[in-house]
């Protein structure tokens, strides 16, 4: 087969398999309110527009979103996380359920509001984001209530996906407790890094940071560009060191329009570039990324086979407004012949 391709009655069995499989997903669970309108004038009070109100939407985001993602694969799965005792939290629960994602990881704490993010939206265009959010770490007691859910769970799991947006809820120590744990049980464990966190991130099984963040967990400055990430110095620095210090299976390292990096200790960096037709949106395509690349491992791909269809996957989402996900037949829509 073309390296970069994968054919599609693989990708079907693979799917079949992905449908047995069960994984689990911890970290800062948000709830998306999308604001649709349009602009036809200006406002007389201030130089804004005025929106003309349509409709508004609702949509789990952050670490739900991965979630999301897998339940859009017919994949069984559980969300781990913080939420508040508000309305928004009630909310998020109402759609994870309705979208087949388990909840009861989630764990409630009055002291701290549920994460939110209301997008205005103008013409398929975002004008303006408006967050309502505590980033503080859980506190001790908390962490410990969300761990002991997460312990009796990830035996049975096939994989976990952490996903660290920065909101608190991925602490050094909740982050040590599942390291040890996946790795007595022998569970795949995928990681989406937030740097300014600087966790201890060694001993995991992939990690997704885009180009900054792979940057960032480098310390090293990113003042080259190349059109062939192959041929990117600093680039390809920066991944040696993060297979060297960090030591993860696998780096994949994302690169928005020019694809993917995937990078293997002993292993020369492989590019994949996007597939993506048409980008309006890259909302939420991270999020895709970890989710599709976990489930294809999870169902006995290799990491070559993950990343291709993770690239598949991502261009997918980029193709449409707000937080988004790609369906199993999607997905196989989406593969050459």
């Amino acid at each position: 087969m073309n390296r970069k391709t994968i054919p599609v009655q693989r990708v079907k069995q693979l799917l079949r398999k992905a449908a047995d499989t069960r994984i689990l997903v911890v970290g800062d669970v948000m709830l998306d309110q999308f604001i649709w309108g349009s602009v036809a004038r200006i406002s007389p009070e201030a130089p804004v527009p005025v929106l003309d109100f349509q409709r508004e939407s609702f949509m789990p985001g952050g670490a739900a979103n991965v979630a999301r993602n897998l339940a859009a694969m017919k994949l069984s799965t559980e969300i781990f996380g913080a939420v508040g005792r508000d309305a928004a939290a009630g909310q998020l629960a109402r759609i994870l359920k309705e979208q087949g994602i388990g909840c009861r990881g989630l764990v409630a704490c009055a002291a701290r509001p549920t994460s939110m993010k209301t997008r205005i939206v103008a013409h398929q265009q975002q004008v303006v984001r408006i967050d309502r959010e505590s980033r503080d770490s859980l506190d001790g007691p908390l962490t410990r209530r969300l761990f002991a859910l997460l312990k009796n769970d990830v035996p049975k799991a096939d994989a976990v996906i952490v996903a660290d947006y920065g909101k608190g809820v991925v602490t050094q120590a909740l982050l040590n407790e599942i390291k040890t744990l996946c790795h007595d049980c022998g569970v795949w464990l995928s990681f989406d890094p937030k740097p300014v966190h600087q966790l201890n991130l060694a001993g995991l099984s992939l990690i997704t940071p885009n180009r900054k963040e792979t940057f960032e967990l480098a310390n090293l400055p990113d003042d080259t560009r190349n059109a062939n990430p192959l041929a990117d110095k600093n680039l390809m620095a920066a991944a040696e060191r993060l297979l060297k210090e960090i030591r993860p299976a696998v780096l994949l390292i994302t690169l928005g329009e020019l694809g993917m990096l995937l990078c293997q200790r002993d292993q020369k960096p492989f590019h994949i570039p996007t597939v993506a037709q048409e980008v309006f949106d890259v909302s939420g395509a991270g999020d895709t990324v970890i989710a599709t690349f976990t489930l294809a491992i999870a169902a006995g791909a290799s990491p070559m086979e993950a990343a291709i269809l993770s690239n598949h996957a991502a261009g997918i989402v980029v193709g449409k407004v707000g937080t988004a996900t790609a369906s199993a037949e999607e997905l196989l829509k989406s593969l050459p012949e």
